[in-house]
């Protein structure tokens, strides 16, 4: 565990300065600070805007007595796009928008279900319920 989150914590930031050189080299340093700009703006409308709808939704299901699994990963993977936006880069701001938009953030829903299925069917995965 600790080789994967060493790897994500140096390879992920040195990926992101490596594109924002590139970037801000072919179109400019103004220009890429505007996008940098644009980019957490629009995600921060998107995240709230997604966030709310998420809400509603299990909020409905929890009354009609459903349990609201699938918008529960909604929620937690518009979370974590919310968060990559906030990081300056276009690499997470990519994978953000892909958690927010919801077309493409069923794919990483339905890749994440399988995920967690896997890992309840092996035992590698305890719940505790208070």
């Amino acid at each position: 565990m600790f080789i994967k989150l060493l790897l994500i914590f140096t390879l992920v930031p040195v990926c992101e300065l490596y594109l924002l050189i590139e970037v801000g080299r072919i179109l400019g340093t103004g220009t890429t600070i505007a996008l940098i700009l644009l980019t957490g703006a629009a995600g921060a409308w998107l995240a709230r805007s997604q966030g709310l709808d998420i809400l509603r939704r299990i909020q409905t299901e929890a009354a009609q007595g459903q349990m609201p699994a699938n918008s529960l990963l909604d929620g937690m993977m518009i979370l974590i796009g919310g968060l990559l936006l906030l990081t300056p880069g276009f690499a997470t701001d990519l994978f953000g928008f892909s958690c927010l938009i919801p077309a493409s953030r069923a794919l990483w829903r339905h890749a994440l279900a399988i995920w967690l299925e896997k890992r309840l069917r092996q035992g590698t995965v305890t719940i505790y319920r208070v």
